[in-house]
């Protein structure tokens, strides 16, 4: 008893102490889960704490369990807009390029560490594959924004090219332990990894979706079903020969985008098991590593991640991206933002519980590469994205989301709260004064804890709490009126995308009627939309830009084919930025 008491005790406190220590994490810029494994290393057998932790089942188990629940809570946050812009171009990095990192890293590996090939092989899949909670983590902890296609280009990757990366390390695995050979037979395996997990992560969500809208649940046990269903989801797969990863992705990508009136619960709820699941996983792996061992492998595991990083990585985004045109720096950044994370570590356990020899080997070279991709490019993301200029300035959101989940309606209702501060124009204002371009209806404010009812037309003061009630696909809308930083981001947006904004509708010749433009063979009567779409050869996002003589075009907004509807124009003489 003693012994169980103690355990949760030294758990107890590491997940304190690494909740903590993100404080200092935002403080320095650091990447959140480089601070959980240094938490970790140090409780460990050779740090402060002295745990002594070596079984590599466990860590197994924990480890899927937590990528399961942060694979489908990405996959909940992942909008449809997003597969639109970037699901080919994300597809062509989580196979083809996972196969060619596979390869340049192994070949490296094989003579670094003076292994076989297929011993380099093997270390090259295991590190092929960029980590979901590695990306998501840091795009969220360090509020960073940038272009749809970029983000959803990694996003989409990073939520999808792990089955690739398991079933050529299972492959090898099972090559070097004379389970299988190594022919053509492996793309069907492969392929039917795909097509099963597709399809159960398709029927998972539609059955998912159709219990939350039948069942007359509390709404507190409906995010409870939404993790039993992804670990069941994950297991059924799995067993089926199937890829559960993938399945899971899917079918948080259906739920997450079926309207329902639980949604905002269930992404609330999943959000903390999110950070729970990456804390585990990474202290658990913090714990698992033994530091002297690392001293071992410490000099060709650094240039291993040299190769993959600033050779194996550039080269395998180049490759993927041919046919979709994505300008340099948006594949410069790419290339960067290839983070490895908790999946190499998993990954690198195969060979460690298989009994293939020098298992040692690949999860502490694993470890060192990680590592290095955390301080290395999770450090600097923030840099990178200014200095290639692919930020775009973020929405503003209201201060508390209140979901109606409890109430049956076609669309999801939801009240939000916006707080007044003392710098807002909405001070000494009142509802009337305002004016929507969606429907809203004003419920109050709260005043001094006191609700002040909408029919006493109060007067908004400082410290104030606005009440509304909208739809959900109102929310940007009602925010850009009430929230205390509309008037901030209606600057940072005249900023980047300039003080005019035009329709996409407008002919060339209407543009040329307030600006001088040298046309050269331009067609006047085309529309700015069409001129900026043939221009890219693409759909186009918001923040692409390109010039036009002095004139530099940035859209603003788009509509579901992809063609620009709003368009910022500033004069410029310096070249566009892409």
């Amino acid at each position: 008893m003693d012994g169980i008491n103690l355990a949760i005790l030294i758990g107890g406190i590491l997940f304190v102490t690494s909740i903590i220590a993100t404080l200092i994490s935002a403080r320095l810029g650091a990447p959140l889960l480089l601070i959980f494994l240094i938490v970790g290393m140090l409780a460990g057998e050779q740090g402060l704490g002295g745990v002594q932790f070596g079984n590599p089942q466990v860590a197994f188990l924990i480890g899927s369990i937590a990528l399961v629940i942060i694979l489908f809570d990405g996959g909940m946050r992942t909008h449809p807009d997003r597969f639109r812009v970037a699901l080919a171009p994300a597809s062509m990095l989580a196979t083809v390029g996972v196969v060619i990192t596979c390869g340049i890293v192994g070949y490296a590996a094989s003579w670094l560490f003076d292994l076989s090939l297929l011993q380099g092989l093997l270390l090259g899949a295991i590190l092929s594959s960029t980590d979901a909670a590695a990306v998501f983590s840091i795009f969220q902890s360090q509020g960073v924004k940038i272009k749809d296609r970029v983000a959803s280009t990694l996003e989409i990757e990073s939520g999808s090219n792990d089955p690739m990366a398991v079933m050529l390390t299972l492959t090898l695995v099972g090559v070097l332990s004379e389970q299988a050979n190594l022919d053509w037979t492996l793309i069907s395996v492969f392929l039917v990894q795909a097509l099963v997990g597709i399809a159960m992560g398709f029927l998972a969500g539609r059955i998912f979706v159709i219990l939350c809208r039948k069942l007359p649940l509390n709404f507190a046990f409906i995010p409870l079903l939404a993790v039993a269903s992804c670990v069941l989801m994950y297991a059924a797969t799995n067993l089926l020969g199937g890829s559960g990863f993938l399945a899971v992705y899917l079918m948080g990508y259906i739920v997450g985008n079926a309207k329902l009136p639980q949604i905002i619960n269930i992404l609330r709820i999943h959000d903390g098991l999110a950070w729970i699941s990456q804390i585990s996983m990474f202290l658990m792996l913090g714990l698992l590593v033994v530091p002297s061992n690392l001293m071992h492998y410490l000099v060709p595991a650094l240039l291993l991640a040299g190769v993959l990083i600033f050779i194996a990585r550039p080269l395998a985004v180049l490759i993927s991206l041919i046919p979709f045109r994505f300008p340099p720096k948006d594949q410069l950044f790419i290339s960067w933002v290839g983070l490895r994370g908790a999946v190499p570590i998993i990954l690198a356990l195969f060979p460690w519980l298989a009994g293939i020899p020098n298992e040692d080997l690949y999860f502490n070279v694993a470890f060192v590469v990680v590592i290095v991709s955390l301080v290395l490019q999770g450090w600097s993301i923030v840099p990178v994205a200014k200095w290639l200029k692919l930020e775009v300035p973020p929405k503003v959101v209201p201060d508390q989301i209140m979901p109606l989940d409890g109430v049956s309606s076609n669309e999801v209702l939801e009240v939000l709260a916006y707080n007044v501060n003392h710098s807002s124009p909405l001070i000494n204002g009142q509802w009337h004064d305002l004016q929507f371009k969606c429907p809203v209806q004003f419920i109050g404010v709260i005043r001094n804890g006191e609700w002040i009812l909408a029919e006493k037309q109060p007067k908004f003061t400082d410290l104030d709490t606005i009440m509304v009630l909208t739809q959900i696909q109102y929310v940007d809308t009602v925010s850009d009126v009430l929230a205390k930083d509309a008037e901030l981001s209606v600057t940072k947006h005249s900023d980047f995308f300039g003080d005019f904004i035009l329709n996409g509708n407008i002919s060339l010749g209407d543009l040329d009627a307030f600006y001088t433009i040298q046309f050269a063979n331009l067609d006047r009567s085309q529309s700015l939309a069409a001129y900026i779409g043939e221009r890219f050869h693409r759909r186009v996002v918001i923040g692409d830009q390109l010039k036009l003589d002095q004139l530099l075009l940035t859209v603003r907004e788009v509509n579901n084919h992809g063609e620009a509807t709003q368009v910022g124009i500033k004069s410029v003489t310096e070249p566009a930025q892409g």
